[in-house]
């Protein structure tokens, strides 16, 4: 990793306490407030760049132009990650141990092909996830690991400023999408740019007294290491989940993101945010100078707070950690690997996808081509994934449930196979057959075991599509809809959970 030389990590303490969404506001905040190259060599040496030695290899293909784009635009996927080290003056703040950092806030933003519409996707520190494989310090690669925190994957090499290269990889098997820049902001950073503002707007649900942090309740302008307290506090607030703090975080950038435009653009407002908003940044090395981050921030100059919209993936407690929801959380990813807005609308040519072919009509006649009939998707599909592609059985479930299939379990990972077989119950030999018809050259074969049916994906389908156009439910899945904050709410709404 390139990086400016930092203190090495030392053994952090067994509890760890909340993270901060500082990656979000660095991009949302220099997109809004633009560059200029008066001073672009000014803050070039604050920025640290990781290398991309440690990307995968093998990723999801570039998004590309959809048809009747305006300007020739093309969606861009950031992921936003806010690291918890201790480290570089970050322990006077963050309090406890010095050591390798955590991404216990991540969000996924999503700049539509228009630029002019943006989603921020919440993923949980706790959410279980399979961390693929990712490079060490020592040139060799990890094997993938199911089960995992997310959290985990930034710590993976025990690199000092963390591994952000493994993180991106981990959300790129995830959710199908190619990442296109990661942005990494400390502590420091974060309240260095509430300061630069001179404070944020925020609505504090009750009074805290725990932990270090003290908020009294009510509407307050917070900056510095109070505005830092307020997204990084999760006792003292509800049940003290990660989750009602995610609901904090996008309501504290939706405020710092209005209260740079409301100062408007000049250099006095300028200078030290930009200054700050750089200072403790670690990005790709697409991104690595002032220049290159100045100029990307600008092309989101047009997005307007009322058309950025903030959605915690569809989620249940499992434990003491988080499950994904499906099929809901595959239909998310599905809306924005098709480059659509929350409510199924394109920002681009409403008959074409991100990958030109037509979209399909969800009152395709029942018995068509590729189509199953009523009864055959009315019953139970559970999905493995045995070819070796992480996502592939979650995306298999989504494009499952666009040709109408409505019970669907997205199973475990089993043995790598290179055929994928449809397995059914007894009397369930004709819909097994239906349900081949989406994945050519599937063995079907009878199985006692199967509850219904069971398609084991192989090799010949590791990306899991179906051979048809895969079409979004007309109704939003409520995993969604109930996890979605526009930016333009009202300060204080939604914040009763956590």
């Amino acid at each position: 990793m390139t990086e400016r030389s930092r203190p090495a990590p030392a053994t952090r303490r067994a509890g760890r306490l909340a993270r901060i969404a500082g990656a979000t506001a660095a991009v949302l905040v220099l997109a809004t407030a633009g560059a200029g190259a008066w001073f672009y060599h000014r803050l070039d040496q604050n920025i640290s760049t990781f290398s991309a030695d440690g990307v995968a290899t093998s990723r999801p293909p570039v998004a590309p132009v959809p048809s009747g784009a305006p300007g020739g635009g093309r969606p861009v996927n950031v992921l936003l990650l806010g690291s918890d080290t201790r480290s570089d003056g970050n322990g006077s703040l963050g309090g406890g141990d010095a050591g390798v950092g955590h991404s216990d806030t991540a969000i996924l933003l999503h700049v539509y092909a228009d630029h002019k519409h943006a989603v921020g996707v919440s993923i949980p520190r706790d959410t279980l996830v399979t961390v693929p494989a990712c490079k060490l310090p020592n040139g060799s690669w990890t094997n993938p690991r199911t089960n995992q925190m997310f959290n985990s994957a930034f710590t993976v090499g025990q690199y000092p400023q963390g591994n952000p290269a493994c993180t991106q990889n981990t959300v790129e098997a995830l959710t199908g999408l190619r990442i296109d820049h990661t942005v990494v902001v400390d502590f420091k950073g974060f309240a260095a740019m509430t300061d630069a503002v001179h404070g944020v707007d925020v609505c504090v649900p009750a009074d805290v007294d725990s932990y270090g942090i003290h908020l009294e309740k009510g509407r307050r302008t917070l900056s510095g290491r109070q505005a830092l307290d307020y997204v990084r506090a999760r006792h003292g607030f509800g049940d003290g989940s990660d989750i009602g703090r995610m609901k904090r975080q996008q309501a504290f950038l939706s405020s710092l993101i209005d209260k740079v435009r409301s100062r408007g653009f000049d250099l006095t407002t300028l200078l030290p945010l930009a200054d700050a908003a750089t200072r403790s940044l670690t990005v790709d090395q697409e991104l690595g100078s002032a220049m290159k981050l100045a100029t990307f921030a600008q092309s989101l100059q047009d997005i307007e707070l009322a058309d950025i919209t903030f959605v915690t993936v569809p989620w249940e407690y499992a434990g003491a950690r988080v499950a994904l929801v499906h099929p809901d959380v595959d239909t998310l990813w599905e809306i924005l690997r098709q480059d659509r807005t929350l409510d199924g609308s394109p920002t681009a040519s409403p008959t074409a996808s991100p990958t030109g072919s037509p979209t399909a009509s969800p009152s395709a006649a029942p018995g068509a081509t590729g189509t199953p009939a009523p009864n055959a998707t009315a019953v139970h599909v559970t999905v493995h994934n045995a070819s070796g592609a992480a996502g592939s059985a979650g995306r298999a479930a989504t494009a499952l449930a666009s040709h109408g299939y409505r019970d669907l379990t997205v199973g475990a990972d089993t043995k790598g196979r290179s055929t994928s077989v449809v397995g059914y119950s007894a009397g369930h030999r004709a819909a097994a057959e239906q349900l081949a018809v989406l994945y050519p050259g599937a063995v079907v074969k009878a199985d006692a075991s199967a509850d219904g049916l069971v398609l084991t994906l192989g090799q010949d389908h590791a990306s899991g599509d179906t051979a048809g156009p895969v079409t979004l439910p007309t109704t939003l899945p409520s995993g969604i809809t109930d996890n979605a904050r526009p930016a333009d709410s009202d300060l204080c709404s939604n914040l009763s959970f956590g």
